[in-house]
């Protein structure tokens, strides 16, 4: 048996979807020819001449019209390993001890309420997340609206050895020779499920996209109004690039043809990086918040029997995380966002950066916790301040969530800080303020930062 037969028939032996495979295959056929996705400067220009959120005005009859036509989906796959999380990050608590899965249920709630429609709430969980956010959801009875689920589940693919690109076998811990296949099975695990059919049938139109760990992007009414009147049938959400951006992807225009495409960072070939990272020139970055016409989607995946034209992204990786000797292996995965060049009449939107709050690191969630950040009236996270501070934990003793909460299991006070720096084995007492640019250094020993204490810096 050839190495991709043996990868379909491992797909099949777990019950995954045909279409599922057929993705996989497609993929697993780009990379046999070694595609490598880059996609070269020399072949692109500049976004510019986009929208603003800030010129968004519509009444009340309007927004109250999209709304009853939009469907809010939550990418909530991600277990929260860089975190040392064994558990959906969605779950982890963020401010007033709620979790982000309950912030975002009463974002959801706040658009009914205040519109009078019912706004379904659906997430993409994953194998390894879905009973976790089920019993998480089973406290809001209310949630459900109609027939439509909650969730419906994304695929999975088998990791392939990077010499011989069949699926790797790792006895110590078979769940290691799985992989999630991106974010762009979004659009697989819709119309497989049956779950794409089924918005069309209840007499949605619009999906709302975004992760579940980035609070920011709240269900925006103004927004389902906009992306409704453009007639587009895909718009992407950006932001303006700044330093700490370069590394994300961004939106440009294939010459070729116009239309947009996203360039993610493992696609800039090593000599088109200091072109790629120039903020004079691609001032925008993808927010991963995205909006898409669900007849449109359908449209395209009959088009296509099911297999989107998305480029590969080649991820090579240890099968075990944790042991750099372990073998490496290779997945294959795509970007949803990669979709917005598959349909044509495509568009883009610029908005504010409280729309994009993704928690990625524990320097993340110490930020959302502080005082720098309030929840609105909308349930959204907002920053109190201009200038966000920066936060740097030492990695030894703050990565891992058990740890991080060990040492900081009181929110600290950072509005008038300009930066956080902790190096070595510290932790902090309740009512710690932060003020101007202060650095704790690793004093070879663990070192406490005493209740009420005021640290100033520069």
């Amino acid at each position: 048996m050839n190495a991709l037969a043996a990868a379909q028939d491992k797909m099949r032996s777990v019950g995954l979807p045909e279409q599922a495979i057929d993705v996989f295959t497609a993929f697993y056929h780009q990379l046999e020819e070694g595609a490598s996705g880059l996609i070269p400067e020399s072949e692109v220009e500049p976004l510019e001449d986009v929208a603003s959120i800030h010129s968004l005005d519509y009444d009340t009859e309007t927004l109250r019209r999209a709304a009853a036509e939009t469907v809010v989906i939550k990418l909530n796959g991600g277990l929260g390993t860089t975190m040392g999380m064994q558990q959906a990050k969605s779950l982890l608590p963020i401010k007033h001890r709620l979790s982000f899965l309950d912030l975002i249920v009463d974002q959801v709630w706040h658009v009914r309420s205040t519109l009078g429609v019912d706004l379904p709430l659906l997430f993409m969980n994953s194998f390894r997340t879905r009973d976790d956010t089920l019993e998480a959801l089973s406290h809001y009875p209310e949630l459900k609206v109609g027939d439509l689920p909650l969730d419906f589940l994304q695929n999975r693919e088998p990791r392939l050895d990077a010499e011989t690109l069949a699926p790797v076998e790792w006895p110590d811990d078979p769940s290691l020779e799985w992989c999630p296949p991106g974010h762009a099975d979004l659009y697989t695990a819709l119309d497989a499920s049956g779950v794409l059919d089924q918005l069309i049938e209840a007499g949605y139109r619009y999906a709302s996209i975004s992760n579940a760990d980035n609070l920011g992007a709240v269900p925006d009414p103004a927004m389902m109004a906009w992306f409704a009147e453009t007639g587009a049938p895909y718009a992407a959400e950006v932001c303006r690039r700044t330093p700490a951006d370069v590394k994300g992807g961004h939106l440009v225009v294939r010459r070729s043809d116009g239309r947009l495409i996203l360039r993610e960072t493992a696609q800039i070939a090593p000599e088109d990086r200091e072109a790629a990272a120039d903020l004079s020139v691609h001032r925008y970055f993808h927010t991963n918040n995205l909006w898409f016409d669900l007849h449109a989607l359908r449209a395209e995946l009959d088009r296509a029997q099911g297999v989107l034209d998305l480029p590969l992204i080649r991820n090579q990786k240890n099968v075990d995380p944790t042991d750099p000797d372990s073998p490496e292996v290779i997945q294959i995965e795509s970007a949803m966002g990669a979709a917005i060049s598959v349909f044509e009449g495509a568009t883009a939107i610029e908005v504010d950066r409280a729309r994009f709050l993704p928690v990625k690191t524990t320097d993340d969630l110490l930020l959302l916790r502080s005082d720098v950040y309030d929840v609105g009236p909308d349930y959204q996270m907002r920053a109190r301040v201009d200038d966000v501070p920066s936060v740097d934990l030492d990695k030894r003793y703050f990565k891992a969530i058990g740890e991080f909460d060990k040492r900081l299991p009181f929110s600290v006070g950072l509005l008038y800080a300009s930066s956080l720096t902790v190096r070595g084995d510290w932790s902090f007492g309740e009512g710690v303020v932060v003020r101007g640019d202060v650095v704790l250094e690793d004093e070879g020993r663990p070192r406490h930062v005493a209740s009420g204490t005021v640290l100033s810096g520069i």
